[in-house]
């Protein structure tokens, strides 16, 4: 399985090549919760993360560099969801990640998650 950190190279320079501005991801196996930038000069995205003590679950938020300084807040609402909120303007823009158990997952978990 790859992780995040084999990987974050090649992510950022995809995001970057493509124009994305903002993308959640998930499954990040890093420890713990904060923020990194990755990246060259004008290249260079923030990933805003959290990660509970379960082994999956754990989420992120990468952030174009040009738009980090409008991030006024990053929540954890439950072991499976991360909130990053963004000051545009007169706008707050909330940005949602959610981890929801996948299709092999027993039945009981999904609709514990869903309820």
């Amino acid at each position: 399985m790859d992780s995040l950190t084999s990987r974050v190279g090649e992510l950022v320079e995809t995001l970057a090549d493509r124009k994305i501005d903002v993308a959640c991801i998930q499954e990040t196996q890093w420890r713990g919760s904060g923020f990194r930038l990755f990246g060259t000069i004008g290249k260079r995205y923030k990933l805003f993360w959290m990660r509970t003590n379960v082994t999956t679950g754990d989420t992120g938020i990468f952030v174009a560099e040009k738009w980090e300084d409008s991030v006024v807040r990053v929540e954890r609402h439950s072991e499976k969801v991360l909130l990053l909120k963004m000051g545009l303007g007169n706008c707050l823009l909330n940005v949602l990640t959610v981890y929801a158990p996948h299709s092999r997952k027993p039945y009981e978990e999904k609709e514990r998650f869903w309820n």
